[in-house]
């Protein structure tokens, strides 16, 4: 009996040890406060669309899913534009909000778009790492805001992959 017992709590022990991640494994380490929680929230997401606006084909840029919506060119426009928005807000200076996107023209290929979404994704990324740790409630509510008008512009970018036939980074597995 006292044979059995040992065997099954081995069984066992060896099974849920199993299940846990190998030491030589990184774990990520879990934010140690607000701003650093902020800060992961925010690079996530805007590694996300980073890797949508590399990997979506250049000739497909112009398309939109329907009339009366953004290409995904505007998409992007319109996300770097906000991002640099929480940037400026964050360094305390005004921001114009009245064109609501980058400028089509200086911002026309490409190249131009990816570079400006992963050069407004860093700024914003620096100016939140220039606050205290406990950031002010108003440049908190600000990222908090913007983190989530990331996703969703994520979630409509996502569609527009699908109506092309291409599947998103994120969905294809490791």
């Amino acid at each position: 009996m006292e044979r059995l017992t040992r065997s099954v709590v081995i069984a066992i022990a060896s099974s849920v040890l199993s299940t846990l991640p190998s030491p030589a494994v990184a774990q990520p380490k879990p934010p140690e406060n607000a701003r650093e929680m902020l800060l992961v929230h925010w690079n996530d997401i805007g590694g996300k669309l980073i890797k949508l606006a590399e990997e979506f084909p250049e000739e497909k840029y112009n398309f939109k899913p329907a009339e009366g919506v953004r290409t995904f060119a505007d998409q992007l426009r319109h996300v770097a534009f906000w991002n640099y928005f929480v940037a400026k807000t964050a360094r305390g200076e005004k921001a114009d909000t009245k064109a609501n996107e980058l400028s089509k023209t200086e911002f026309a290929t490409k190249a131009q778009i990816v570079e400006a979404v992963r050069r407004s994704v860093e700024e914003a990324a620096a100016e939140l790492k220039k606050q205290p740790v406990s950031p002010p409630l108003k440049i908190a509510d600000g990222y908090t805001a913007f983190i989530g008008h990331n996703g969703e512009h994520y979630g409509q970018l996502v569609v527009y992959y699908r109506l092309n036939g291409i599947v998103p980074p994120a969905s294809r597995g490791q």
